[in-house]
């Protein structure tokens, strides 16, 4: 079966990205039977990122590169907030201790979630950076498709993978 929209597909990969010098740097793979398992053509994933595997068939292996543009952007200095220290603070059931390089989960003023990783710390003052890990980073990919399945009409419906690898209701 070939990859292509609302096909299940579970794929083995290794990440790695360029820092700077034109060395790359590995960052993250799937584990021995922890595949990446998502619904294909929903968006969960990056669009080139899909492109590259569009028309791939089990057991085919791939390889390709994605630049930060479209991938997760240029680092963006504007991201990075400085936070009254008091916000932490304020529930006292809830106190949070920011330590440089620590994961915060935030939400905007819209109630949207954040992920915000602490970068500095003064007496007063929380600075905490809103880009995404990768963001201005050229990505390359390596792996192996490992299956590709139709999607069940309930996946389709949800926009996610439902059982083994995907998500359980």
């Amino acid at each position: 079966m070939t990859i292509d929209q609302n096909k299940v597909v579970s794929i083995d990969y290794e990440l790695w990205v360029d820092n700077g010098d034109g060395e790359r740097t590995f960052q993250e793979k799937t584990g021995p039977g922890q595949p990446l398992v998502f619904l294909f053509g929903v968006g969960q994933l990056l669009p080139l990122f899909e492109d590259q595997l569009k028309g791939k068939q089990s057991g085919e292996p791939f390889e390709f590169s994605i630049d930060f543009e479209n991938g997760y952007g240029d680092y963006d200095e504007n991201l990075v907030k400085a936070i009254p220290r008091s916000v932490f603070t304020s529930d006292p059931k809830n106190r949070i201790v920011p330590v440089v390089g620590k994961v915060i989960p935030m939400k905007d003023q819209d109630g949207n979630p954040l992920r915000g990783e602490v970068v500095k710390v003064e007496q007063d003052l929380v600075y905490m950076d809103f880009n995404h890990p990768m963001a201005g980073f050229d990505l390359y990919f390596t792996g192996k498709v490992l299956e590709v399945r139709e999607a069940s009409p309930e996946e389709i419906a949800h926009g996610h993978v439902h059982g083994p690898g995907g998500h359980h209701h």
